[in-house]
């Protein structure tokens, strides 16, 4: 994108939060026309996440799942076996700085205090620059700089 927004952050861009802080960056975005809570954003995944309770709760039944012969591996080593793998759309941001984008969710069957992991697929496909003291993400939009 030759004419991009530059993207910076500076003492506007802080949340409400002006101590140091070692929290994990979780946002809220619209899944499937699904407003979705608890996504955890992390730069360290190679695959984006849907976990089995919140595919569930957005009722897209097993007929939306492709079987995938993909094995993800976790913190420490355990081997999850993905139900499936599911494309959907996801939308970011606000207003004229709102982006939509459709993605491949492995969709998974273990317990999670996330609803979502969004990992580099994600963070790659919408050009995201995340910082992590401000909370927050930015990623450019044909309407400026979109933040979450």
């Amino acid at each position: 994108m030759e004419d991009a927004p530059i993207i910076q952050f500076g003492r506007a861009e802080r949340s409400g939060s002006q101590t140091t802080h070692n929290d994990a960056l979780v946002i809220t975005a619209t899944i499937a026309n699904y407003e979705v809570r608890r996504i955890f954003i992390d730069s360290g995944s190679s695959a984006d996440i849907l976990f089995r309770e919140a595919y569930d709760q957005m009722q897209l039944g097993d007929v939306s799942l492709e079987k995938v012969n993909t094995l993800l591996y976790g913190f420490a080593g355990e081997v999850v076996h993905p139900r499936g793998m599911v494309l959907l759309s996801l939308t970011m941001g606000r207003g004229t700085t709102r982006k939509t984008c459709l993605l491949k969710f492995l969709v998974v069957d273990v317990p999670s205090a996330y609803n979502v992991i969004l990992g580099r697929p994600t963070l790659n496909t919408f050009q995201v620059v995340v910082f992590t003291y401000h909370m927050k993400i930015m990623f450019p939009t044909p309407g400026g700089v979109g933040e979450v």
